[in-house]
């Protein structure tokens, strides 16, 4: 899996890639929490190269979004493939969360 983050003036792009799944579960966890210690709590996440996500990669997203909303900061998701977009419809998560067409309007949403 692969995690990476970019600064966005007041917000964070989080890049993931590969699959999220059990194995990469606790180093996407981390990689959530260490920008919520940094109080940024505006998360726009780059899914683009993401190839799979299982429950456990479904559950690390679940957790971080209750944290930046207990942070008061919001999170959308852009650049889901056709297989992760399914993943999220049939598992209800395209209900929880802000999913956009692209960067720019995921940077709008959560400002």
């Amino acid at each position: 899996m692969e995690f990476a983050q970019e600064q966005a003036g007041d917000a964070v792009i989080v890049k993931l890639g590969g699959r999220l799944d059990s194995g990469a579960a606790h180093a996407a966890e981390e990689g959530f929490n260490g920008i919520l210690a940094g109080g940024t709590p505006h998360l726009a996440v780059d899914m683009t190269n993401l190839d799979y996500i299982s429950s456990a990669g479904l559950r690390v997203l679940l957790v971080m979004a209750k944290k930046v909303q207990q942070a008061k900061g919001k999170v959308a998701l852009f650049g889901l493939s056709p297989n992760v977009r399914q993943v999220f419809s049939v598992s209800g998560f395209d209900t929880i969360f802000s999913i956009q067409p692209d960067s720019a309007a995921a940077l709008a949403a959560v400002r």
